[in-house]
């Protein structure tokens, strides 16, 4: 029995503005309209052997992700989904150590771990699936497996694993070291010896062997994990295909990687030396990489007009984008932000989201339009004690019953029907239709049709924040 077990956390602040704190990066479209997380989601269905796909993600992106997965229309194979929900980020080791918990208790000791990142990009399957079966047989004779790509250039971005002698003809080795990522010299020291892989972060091993691993190696993480786990679990099922994490035992948790923690310790690691295609698409400019580019070396997503442009990536979504006489830039367009880069520059863009969140920026956190479980909201337009705001709810779902201190709302339906708890009235509202809520009035917003509800919202206050909120009741366990 092989669980895939999909980490998906990651900010990616270089990739802002599609990426941001409420819209991490495996969320992010691809050119072909799917995104990371979902290419990582089919890429774990197809392999052999397996029943269920675990998901570790915080508790903030569980609907999101539960709406990508099914978007896959995933019809081959009966694969069960499961997710444990993190109160906040703690780093690989603690989200592994849960997995292999719960994985020995909902199958067994012999249960096998495929750990891999949310955000990374492997198109060669046939490849994959083949380091995945070496990985696999490492795994029951008791390794810690994890997954070494062949260098194809001396790459400062990575991480990089030294390989010992040969474990067997299955390109498996022994490790000597993990080092971390290297300057432009040392890189190049490393690619001219052979000796060296891209570490991966992708991992392989039996649970009962990465937690005795644990309790040797980090026995404190391991003690703190296992209790968060029985507390989180003792009102439920263990074998829940949605288990919350306590966010109070969570909390005692340390905040360390599983290299750190367990794999630059442990003598019983091997690496895989993989030749499949990997990128963990860790900036604009590997994006623009995978983009077919003009026989200027340009590559564009969505519509533009270049004059004279060079080596530049464009990428835009509502409005046409003109370049004329650049060269050498990443341009991303989106409706509320812009981002232009110098090419060579594109691992700073992080230092763009550390000035946004400094400066108490929301653009760091959250897009125009936000993704909620019951749907989506985009920002219209706002000044001073106004904001206007066009909500989309899905057929059958509603908002919490809720109220606000400081702001009265007023809601026009454009199409749809709109089912209004208002105060102590019940209403329903068609096409054209509108109705007005005071502040401290107690209200819920419902779709009880087949089709999209569409609505215009108007806000007006003396204080419009998204935390002006006090929830009552809510289906998706917010209140």
């Amino acid at each position: 029995m092989v669980i895939p077990v999909i980490l998906s956390g990651g900010a990616g602040s270089r990739l802002w503005p599609i990426s941001r704190e409420a819209h991490p990066k495996p969320f992010m479209k691809l050119a072909d309209g799917q995104t990371l997380l979902q290419k990582t989601f089919l890429r774990a269905a197809q392999l052999a052997d397996v029943a269920e796909i675990m998901t570790i993600t915080n508790r903030e992106y569980y609907f999101k992700s539960k709406d990508e997965y099914e978007q896959t229309k995933l019809t081959n194979k009966a694969i069960t989904t499961s997710f444990l929900l993190e109160p906040f980020a703690r780093n690989t080791a603690p989200a592994i150590a849960f997995a292999a918990l719960k994985a020995t208790i909902a199958y067994s000791d012999e249960a096998i771990l495929l750990v891999l990142a949310a955000d990374h990009l492997i198109q060669d399957y046939s490849t994959f699936n083949k380091a995945y079966s070496d990985a696999v047989e490492l795994a029951k004779a008791g390794k810690l497996v994890t997954f070494g790509i062949t260098p194809t250039s001396p790459e400062t971005g990575y991480g990089y694993i030294e390989c010992g002698k040969a474990i067997n003809d299955k390109n498996g080795y022994e490790v000597i070291r993990f080092a971390e990522k290297p300057n432009a010299e040392t890189a190049q020291q490393y690619i001219s010896t052979g000796r060296y892989l891209w570490n991966s972060g992708m991992f392989c091993f039996k649970a009962s062997t990465l937690l005795e691993q644990l309790k040797e190696h980090a026995p404190e993480l391991y003690q703190h994990a296992l209790k968060c786990w029985e507390i989180s679990t003792a009102k439920t099922n263990s074998c829940n295909s949605v288990i919350e994490l306590n966010k109070e035992s969570f909390d005692a948790l340390e905040d360390i990687s599983i290299d750190y923690a367990l794999m630059e310790k442990s003598k019983d690691i091997a690496v895989i030396a993989s030749k499949f295609d990997w990128d963990d698409i860790g900036s604009w400019d590997a994006v623009g990489r995978l983009v077919e580019s003009d026989q200027h070396g340009n590559s564009v997503i969505g519509e533009a007009i270049l004059v004279d442009v060079s080596n530049t990536f464009i990428q835009g979504e509502d409005r046409i984008i003109a370049a004329v006489g650049v060269s050498n830039l990443i341009i991303i367009d989106t409706p509320d932000a812009l981002l232009v880069a110098d090419r060579n520059r594109s691992q700073d863009v992080k230092h763009v989201v550390q000035r946004l969140k400094s400066m108490a920026h929301e653009s760091y956190k959250v897009h125009r339009t936000v993704q909620r479980p019951w749907g989506s909201y985009t920002v219209l337009e706002e000044g001073e004690k106004f904001k206007m705001k066009r909500i989309i709810v899905k057929p059958q779902a509603s908002l919490s019953l809720q109220m606000h201190h400081h702001r009265s709302e007023h809601w026009v339906v454009v199409s749809g029907s709109a089912k209004v708890v208002n105060g102590d009235k019940e209403i329903l509202l068609n096409t054209n239709e509108s109705t007005f809520i005071p502040a401290g009035h107690r209200h819920r917003l419902e779709n009880p049709g087949v089709i999209e509800l569409v609505l215009i919202e108007v806000q007006t206050g003396e204080y419009l924040g998204e935390d002006d909120i006090v929830r009552f009741e809510d289906k998706y366990g917010r209140a």
